[in-house]
């Protein structure tokens, strides 16, 4: 077939028109797809903004209407004695330094470092040579004195019955006036004599109780029932009358009772006295526990601690107790003001401090409180609660005055 010259192309493009047409449709087919399309995303979008608006209705009925289950603690008064742990220190309940009162050498030595002793036991003998000297012319000089005493006592006798056979015969006048007068003056001269004598026999006497005292001083003895923890002598050794210079011979304490000291701070000391009971706890000694009682307490405060020294004798019959030991004291304080106790869990702190939340037929009341003691898992407070109240443990967050709560009655405990 011949081809078609340019000009029989464009006759046949004029008078043959179909494929332009084709083409126009197909746009117009485009077109309208998209625009459905767009249409169909819009449907899209509204349906789901139109879901999570009703999703969004219902979750705030659903939270105005819901009533969470609450689990409460009823509010109980607290125990008449508060119960008070505090480290201590434990003491011997005597504890001495023995010195020598006689200056010697010690001659015997009769116990060493751990012996247990009775009160007067002999511990230590101190020989002192001239003091013996001295107790025998003490001795001989009172025999001489107490000669002399005799001597004036017979003068004085002799005096005595001297006048008194001159008395009758002076006022019959067979004897002189002034003979009488010297019978007299005799007689008052020897009762002085005896007067003197006597003192100097009783200042003798002394003197020699004096070194005799001494004498018993040379024996150390114990001065009550207790151990020996020091000792600082041996046999030959030169010890001093003298407390200043000289160096104690042993140091003994009384171990069948043990002071424990134990400094009570102010918010409990108020209540500490004489007879309350007390538990001591020894580390080393696990599941051993000491009753004592508290005996001694300072009635003043320290200043720089705000503490009270409490002193508690604690019975150590079998020693398992030593002095200078650390241990755990628990006392039993009796409690001077009431107070109700509450769960930690119950308390709620916010802006307006420190609040509970209590139930009342099933109505949430938020009230403030006043801490009186934090015992850690417990909380004593002094205003705010009554007892019988039910307050919420672990209270959610969104809790506000006067919200719909359900008791879980499974879990309604004493505080």
């Amino acid at each position: 077939m011949k081809p078609l010259e340019p000009s029989d192309r464009r006759i046949d493009q004029i008078y043959n028109p179909q494929p332009q047409v084709s083409r126009r449709w197909g746009g117009w087919l485009i077109g309208l797809g998209t625009l459905l399309g767009l249409v169909a995303l819009l449907c899209f979008g509204a349906w789901g903004y139109h879901s999570r608006a009703e999703e969004v209705m219902a979750t705030a009925v659903q939270l105005r209407d819901f009533v969470p289950s609450v689990h409460v603690a009823e509010i109980k008064p607290s125990t008449d004695t508060v119960t008070v742990s505090l480290p201590a220190t434990t003491a011997a309940f005597d504890d001495v330094e023995i010195f020598a009162r006689a200056s010697g050498y010690v001659e015997q030595r009769e116990v060493d470092i751990g012996d247990h002793v009775k009160k007067g036991q002999l511990l230590a003998k101190i020989a002192v040579p001239e003091l013996d000297d001295q107790i025998l012319e003490a001795q001989a000089t009172l025999g001489q004195l107490q000669a002399a005493l005799k001597q004036a006592q017979a003068n004085s006798d002799l005096a005595q019955v001297t006048w008194d056979r001159d008395k009758p015969l002076v006022a019959k006048g067979w004897i002189t006036q002034q003979q009488g007068t010297i019978d007299v003056q005799t007689l008052k001269a020897q009762q002085a004599t005896v007067g003197v004598a006597q003192a100097n026999v009783t200042a003798q006497q002394d003197q020699l109780e004096v070194l005799s005292q001494q004498q018993l001083y040379q024996q150390v003895v114990a001065p009550f029932d207790g151990i020996i923890t020091q000792r600082n002598i041996d046999k030959g050794s030169l010890v001093q009358a003298d407390t200043t210079s000289g160096t104690f011979m042993f140091a003994i304490m009384q171990g069948d009772v043990i002071r424990t000291q134990v400094f009570v701070p102010q918010d409990e000391a108020f209540g500490v006295s004489p007879g309350d009971k007390a538990s001591i706890e020894v580390p080393e000694t696990p599941g051993h526990i000491f009753s004592g009682t508290v005996t001694r307490i300072a009635d003043s405060l320290q200043p720089g601690t705000r503490t009270l020294l409490t002193e508690i004798d604690v019975p150590n019959p079998d020693g398992l107790l030593t002095p200078g030991i650390y241990c755990t004291v628990q006392l039993q304080i009796p409690r001077k003001t009431p107070s109700l106790s509450v769960p930690a869990d119950a308390l709620i702190f916010n802006a307006n401090g420190l609040q509970v939340a209590v139930v009342e037929d099933g109505i949430v009341h938020i009230r403030k409180v006043s801490v009186a003691r934090d015992l850690g898992t417990t909380i004593e407070v002094k205003d705010g609660l009554k007892q019988g109240d039910k307050v919420i443990r672990n209270p959610p967050v969104q809790l506000v005055e006067g919200s719909k709560v359900r008791v879980n009655t499974e879990t309604v405990a004493p505080a």
